[in-house]
Parts: structure tokens; sequence; C-alpha cells
């Protein structure tokens, strides 16, 4: 007969034993029996020989049931040596595992992302006109109000510009007062007709042509005024100078012009900053105008400055995939410095329904992302969507309700309904998520 893996099998049964041993039994009693008969038929039978005989058959028949006792005692101790064999490997053939519960995440988590610190307002200053710069009087670091001088430009051919368009303003007023006067004279002669209609019409046509002469020099006299204006360059709000591009004796180029144009001065209003932040496209229904933030700045360890979501760009950039933020900071005294590197705190609001568990708890499967689960003494394969990466950790989204066991380090073999034994009580996973930075995966 041949055992379930198709070997021969080695041991019988202990009934197909005893069978075997009772059938010994029987015939070594029998050969024991015809061979006294046959010492009787051949030999005169006498008391002694009778003894001996007798003697002889009941130590054949002691010696016999020792070797049965002695054969059924190492059979049976074989079939519990067996049997205890197969009950040690059948508890070995199950696996023991580990399980741990998974942990709720919390109702808000902050998210930790690079900023870059801009100021309220920032302005280049150009010049208007052309000319050379005759003189500056701010430097870098000065605080200035609105209207304060900058520099001086010269420029004698505007200002020579301006002296002959109001000289062609004065002839063409002087001409427009001659015009009236005939104007005035032809129309008094008209009413004794002394003169044409046709005269008439002449002076008042004469009128009116100098006078849109007057209205065209009167606008060339703004222009140039402008223009010498222009010559002097004044602060346009209230702010620090952050750059000067000119010195003394420079040509400058007005920002009409087509040639290559600088910017005389740079001016910054660092009382109110901006701070831009790429926020990742799987925090962007997160992140509102109203939110709250932290900065952290390396300039100043240990300290906080407070600041607040105002305004969002409303779409997620296509190459970086992010949502473009704006976090204004009062800054009164100054000491935050614009373009300076931050790091920005937001606390958003998390999803009810997210879990965290470790990550030696994932298999992956061709299926996709699956955890195995304790039900009833056996495992089960349960497929989730995990979220962020917190590195040891993992966020999971959708696929637990937060009651199961769940098995760490599950072997690459384990299957749905494989039976499983549970070694350790149960634990739990991280309290919270940690603190994720602009590098969090998912």
């Amino acid at each position: 007969m041949a055992c379930a893996t198709g070997l021969p099998r080695l041991l019988l049964s202990p009934e197909e034993l005893f069978e075997g041993i009772l059938k010994v039994i029987a015939m070594t009693q029998a050969q024991t029996q015809q061979h006294v008969l046959m010492q009787e038929l051949h030999s005169p039978a006498t008391p002694d020989r009778q003894r001996r005989s007798i003697r002889g058959w009941i130590a054949g028949i002691v010696g016999l049931l020792l070797f049965v006792g002695l054969l059924v005692s190492g059979i049976l101790q074989r079939v519990h040596t067996n049997a205890g064999l197969r009950v040690e490997t059948a508890d070995l053939a199950i696996p023991n595992v580990s399980v741990v519960a998974p942990k709720r995440a919390a109702p808000s988590q902050e998210i930790v992302l690079p900023g870059n610190v801009q100021p309220f307002i920032s302005s280049p200053i150009f010049a208007r006109t052309n000319g050379y710069l005759e003189h500056w009087y701010l430097d870098i670091g000065a605080h200035v109000k609105k209207g304060q001088l900058l520099a001086v430009i010269s420029s004698p051919e505007v200002d020579q510009q301006l002296q002959q368009a109001k000289s062609n303003l004065a002839t063409a007023q002087a001409n427009l007062e001659l015009a009236s006067i005939t104007k005035d004279r032809y129309q008094g002669l008209k009413k004794t007709n002394a003169v044409s209609q046709q005269d008439v019409d002449n002076a008042v046509g004469t009128y009116n042509a100098n006078n849109a002469i007057v209205d065209a020099d009167q606008a060339a006299v703004q222009q140039y005024s402008a223009l010498v204006s222009f010559e002097k360059v004044y602060a346009p709000f209230d702010g620090v100078i952050t750059a000067r591009n000119t010195d003394i004796g420079d040509l400058i180029n007005s920002g009409s012009t087509a040639n290559v144009k600088t910017d005389l001065f740079h001016i910054a209003q660092p009382g109110m900053l901006r701070v831009f932040v790429n926020v990742p496209e799987e925090y962007s229904q997160q992140t509102k105008p109203g939110l709250t933030a932290e900065l952290k700045l390396n300039e100043f360890p240990g300290r906080m400055f407070a600041g607040k979501l105002v305004r969002t760009a409303e779409a997620i950039n296509y190459t970086t995939r992010t949502l473009l933020v704006e976090v204004d900071v009062n800054n009164p005294s100054g000491e935050l410095l614009s373009g300076a590197y931050a790091e920005v705190h937001f606390k958003v609001p998390g999803q009810a329904s997210t879990y965290i568990l470790p990550v030696d708890t994932l298999l992956f499967r061709k299926e996709g992302l699956n955890v195995a689960v304790v039900e009833d003494g056996k495992a089960k394969l349960v497929p989730v969507t995990p979220g962020r990466d917190f590195g040891d950790s993992i966020e999971i989204v959708s696929g637990l309700h937060g009651n199961e066991s769940v098995i760490t380090s599950p072997p690459d073999s384990i299957v749905t309904g494989e039976t499983v034994k549970v070694t350790t009580p149960q634990a739990t996973a991280p309290q919270a998520a940690p603190t994720p930075d602009a590098g969090a995966k998912k």
C-alpha cells in the first residue's frame, strides 16, 4: 500500500500488527502440538518424558509470549512516536504571525513646504527721458518716503525743445489775437454792407485756424514740460532702496525707447511680505484662503513667524503639478528680509477615513497593493489604496475600517484562507503621522 506522498508504506497499522501476531502464535501452537504428538507416537510414553515434554512446551510458550510482548511494546512506541511527529508537523505547518491594529490619522496634520519671501511691493525705477545722470542722492539700504528726490538727469536738448515749444505757443497766441480782432471788425462792417460776406467768412476761418494752432502749441509745451519734469527721479512709494544701478555721468536711455534699458534704482516695501509656496496637488483641496501658517527661517533659530494664506492661483501648474499660494506676513520692524528662504508650516485638516500602518504590512501583488488581516484564525488579503509615505509608516486612504488585525511582515506566499497563528499581542500603529516635508512621497 502506498502513502499520500506516493512512497511505499513501511509501517503497518496497529490492527494489522495484532492480527499478524495472533497468526504467529496460532502457527507456533500448532507446530508444538504436532511435534509432541509425533514424539508420543515414536517413543513409549513415560512419566518423566511426559513431564519434560510439558515443561518444554510451557517454556516455548513463555518465550514466545515474551517475544510477542517486546514486539508489541516496540510497535506501540513507534506508533506513539509517529503520532507525535504528525501533530508536531501539523503545528509547524501553521505560520506564526504578528499583528498590528491600524491607527486613525490625526484630524489635522502639519505639512512643511519651502517658500520664497518677497516684498509686498517691489518696483524698478526707470528714466522717462534721455540724458546723463547729473546727481544721485540715496544709495542702497536707504529708507525713502513717497515723492522723495532720488536723482537728477541732465537733458539740455529737452530743455531747448521746451523753450522752442513755448516760443511757438507765444507766436500762435499773437496770431490768434490778431485774427480775433479782424473777425470782430469784419462782422461789424457786414452790418452796414461795407464788406462782402466772403470777407467775413475768411476772417472767421482765419480765427478758428489760429485757435487750433494755439491748442496744438499748448499741448507741445505740456509734453516737453513733462519730459523736463522726468529729469528729476522721485520715489513712487515708501520703501527701501535695494539696488542702485547707475552713477554720475552715465548715459540714460528713457524707458520709451527701443534701446537697452537699465533700471536706475530698485525699491521694495518690506512692511508686509508675500511668501509664495508651491503646494503639491494632493493638498490643494485643503489649502484654502484663511488657513494659518507659520514661517521658520534658518537665521532665526527657535522662532516662528505667523502668517495667513490670502489667495491661491486657483489652477494646478502643468509642469510641477503644484498649486501656487500666497501667504502674507506682517514685518513692521523689517527684521525679515525679502528674498529669503523659509520653511512654511501649514496645519491642514486630515481625512477622517484614513489610517496609518507600518510599511512592513504591505504586500505587492500583480492585482495591486494589499494587506493581510486575520479573521477567525485565517488570513485574508484586503486591497488598499496608499496615501502619503512617511518613511517607516504609510497612510491608507481606503480599504480599511480600523478594526482589523493586520499582519506585519507577512510571507510572500500567504493567500486568503490560509490558517495562521497569532503569536504576539495586538500592537498599535504609530499614534500620528509624522510631519511630512516638501519631499513627502505618494
